[in-house]
């Protein structure tokens, strides 16, 4: 997860705002075409990915339950984005 925090000044008010966005990222179904190589389409039916190893390890990036490779998982953002004000004692 990735977190990003921004400070807005505003010179007239006195008053700084915060705000700060977080990013989730999940992987929804598999994608793989597994009849590509005979001309047709098929998918194997995974829904959502599961990492076969832990975190940092090549194994985490295939899934336990098809074996294909992340990338083949469609790739879903989620951005939470919160503000919020405070009273600011430096006048621009």
């Amino acid at each position: 997860m990735k977190k990003r925090q921004v400070v807005v000044r505003r010179g007239g008010s006195g008053r700084s705002t915060t705000t700060s966005v977080s990013t989730t990222v999940r992987y929804g179904e598999c994608q793989k075409n597994h009849a590509a190589s005979i001309g047709g389409y098929a998918v194997d039916g995974c829904r959502e990915f599961m990492a076969s190893g832990e975190e940092g390890t090549n194994a985490a990036l295939t899934c336990a339950a098809c074996g294909c490779h992340r990338n083949f998982h469609r790739r879903e953002v989620d951005e939470v984005v919160s503000e919020s004000s405070s009273p600011s004692s430096n006048n621009f």
